[in-house]
């Protein structure tokens, strides 16, 4: 007799089966893929039993693509075909990168990076996917089967552009994204944090290229992110960069070749490496043009050199803090995650910073894959029991731009995610037909002081009377950090919508930069807000006395005609003088006490023209 196998509609005809999925560290400096085996995550190694994979990859005359070790052992000869880093590239313009200190040829163009190599221009999202198809390719070999999907992580602080390019980077890969999981919250899954421990931890996250801070909040499997914050351009590479730029000091070298820039370079990044563990770091080396380079160097001279950057980092843990409403006597324990925490001037800063010592028992360059490869498990649906539930937040406001250059924000700074808010909008002229719908994030009250993300125009809008029209704009931000906005006319149902896909993410500074000028220009923001809705509100007065005067001005005598016209011309004064606020309103009360005769008289006039001709029972 033969048995049957009946599955439900849409599932596998083996529900049993496990289902093979991957966490992915897309590093700056080194990546790395991770499964669940026997209930425990575990990374994937190479042929060599090698776990890491350096993020670098090069690109062969051959038309080969060649990644990982085989890529940086040729980036010294072969610099301008050899990508490293590529993680602070991506999701930018050129014009937000230090071009001048990379040893790339750049292309021209302005909405994305080019990277000119011999196989031709790359772009940052390429490069990724290079990389992650190594990856992929790892573990489907590895595992002995085709993935089912791929949780791939990011830092918190990533912004729209950086997410949406880095899930572009994966599509290209061909791998199916579960989720894009913030760095942070991975870290603090691995940890275990979500079967034992309870209370305020802290995530402090230096990798290559960025750093992340979070504040959670754990209780019985529940993990609520209560604030972000950090640097998407701050890592390990830049104290690399400035003990490169010591050496260069130091033994008077200027106008180096890019071969010599990087093996330079690397040789930095190898004593900073050393210094971990030693006391002190010899760099020696002979140059292209046969200069020798020797220099040694010293723990406490590395430490004095790169003071400015550890201070960088605590700045953002500061903010963070303060945002989640939380002291630091609250924090239960501090996770170090990403390569660059080895550096014992780090370990030193976050102990004196907390007065703890930070929790440091799994190898930081590896607990951010552990943790996706458990949340890979369980999307995949392999792991039904003891589920967490992860709740993570928006690193800065997003809202949309109204009359007058205002800000009205829809989806405030630290919402969980994922999450959708709608507003309610209406138009300022009469007749108006269509509306340009401009998204913004930020946080100041002013679009130019915003960063814009998109544009759409909603048409087909009812010729109304001013005011009369209800547009219903909906901002919708998924579990990946990925933001859809729509506007909807609720009279007749038309809508439009978009999805927010920039092609560049913010600058090094700019997010920080963000957060702290909310802060430092509170009271002028709001002064220039106010302001501003005083002027809308003027504008609109003018506006809707002028046509009234076009219709009615023959009920007025000219002494009542005169003073109507001096309050127009005072108001419109108001608005071009760039007075404060009160004094608009000041000329806007005037305007509408210098019109209330003119507006009795307009409202009889209008009663009489509709009873005009009218039978009184037929009222």
């Amino acid at each position: 007799m033969a048995l049957l196998q009946i599955a439900e509609p849409g599932l596998s005809a083996a529900p049993h089966q496990h289902r093979l999925a991957v966490g992915i560290d897309l590093g700056t400096t080194n990546s790395l893929v991770t499964t669940v085996k026997s209930g425990s995550a575990v990374c994937i190694a190479d042929e060599q039993g090698r776990v890491l994979l350096p993020s670098v990859v090069r690109y062969c005359e051959s038309g080969r693509i060649e990644t990982g070790y085989d890529a940086l052992r040729a980036q010294k000869i072969d610099p301008v075909n050899t990508i490293s880093s590529v993680k602070r590239l991506i999701g930018r313009k050129l014009e937000d990168i230090p071009a001048a200190q990379l040893p790339y040829r750049f292309g021209n163009s302005e909405r994305i990076i080019e990277l000119q190599t011999r196989q031709g221009a790359k772009t940052p999202i390429e490069v990724s996917a290079d990389i992650l198809r190594a990856l992929k390719e790892r573990a489907e070999a590895s595992l002995g089967g085709e993935l089912t999907g791929a949780v791939i992580t990011v830092p918190a602080y990533f912004d729209d552009a950086q997410r949406q390019a880095t899930k572009d980077a994966a599509r290209l890969a061909g791998l199916n994204v579960l989720r894009l999981l913030n760095e942070p919250t991975a870290a603090a899954i691995a940890y275990g944090l979500d079967n034992a421990s309870e209370g305020i931890f802290v995530v402090y996250d230096l990798g290559g290229g960025t750093f992340d801070v979070s504040i959670l909040q754990l209780s019985k499997g529940l993990f609520e992110v209560k604030a972000t914050g950090g640097n998407s351009a701050l890592g390990g590479d830049d104290f690399d960069h400035r003990l490169f730029c010591h050496l260069l000091e130091h033994n008077n070298l200027s106008q180096l070749n890019e071969q010599d820039s990087q093996l330079l370079l690397s040789l930095a990044r190898a004593a900073k490496e050393t210094l971990t563990t030693d006391s002190s770091a010899t760099i020696q080396t002979t140059l292209s043009d046969g200069r020798e380079v020797s220099y040694t160097l010293t723990r406490q001279d590395f430490q004095n050199l790169t003071q400015h950057l550890v201070a960088k980092t605590i700045e953002p843990v500061k903010q963070a803090l303060k945002d989640a409403g939380v002291s630091k006597a609250e924090v239960k324990g501090v996770i170090m995650v990403g390569g660059a925490t080895r550096m014992p001037q780090i370990q030193q800063a976050v102990a004196t910073f907390f007065g703890q010592t930070p929790l440091n028992n799994l190898n930081p360059d590896q607990v951010v894959a552990l943790g996706a490869a458990m949340q890979a498990n369980v999307l995949a649906g392999n792991k039904n029991d003891d589920e967490w539930l992860l709740l993570d937040v928006t690193p800065l406001s997003l809202g949309l731009e109204t009359y007058g250059g205002l800000v009205e924000k829809i989806i405030p700074r630290n919402s969980t995610l994922p999450t959708a808010r709608a507003q309610e909008f209406t138009t300022f002229k009469d007749g108006q037909t269509a509306m340009t719908i401009h998204v913004l994030q930020g946080e100041r009250e002013l679009v130019a002081d915003c960063r814009s993300l998109a544009k759409f125009t909603l048409r087909g809008i009812p010729p109304m009377v001013a005011g009369a029209a209800r547009i219903r704009v909906t901002f919708q931000v998924d579990a990946d950090g990925l933001l859809s906005v729509s506007a909807r006319e609720q009279s007749t149902g038309v809508q439009a919508q978009i999805e927010v896909k920039p092609s560049y993410g913010l600058d090094d500074d700019t997010i920080t930069r963000m957060l702290k000028d909310s802060m430092s220009h509170a009271s002028d923001d709001m002064a220039a807000r106010a302001r501003a809705e005083a002027v809308v509100e003027a504008e609109g007065l003018v506006f809707a006395v002028k046509a009234a005067l076009a219709l009615d001005s023959d009920l007025l005598d000219e002494n009542e005609l005169k003073q109507i016209e001096a309050a127009i011309a005072a108001a419109e004064q108001s608005v071009q003088t760039g007075i404060a606020a009160e004094d608009i309103r000041h000329a806007v009360a005037a305007l509408s006490t210098a019109t209330d005769e003119f507006a009795a008289k307009r409202m009889n006039r209008n009663i009489q023209r509709a009873l005009t001709g009218q039978k009184i029972e037929e009222l």
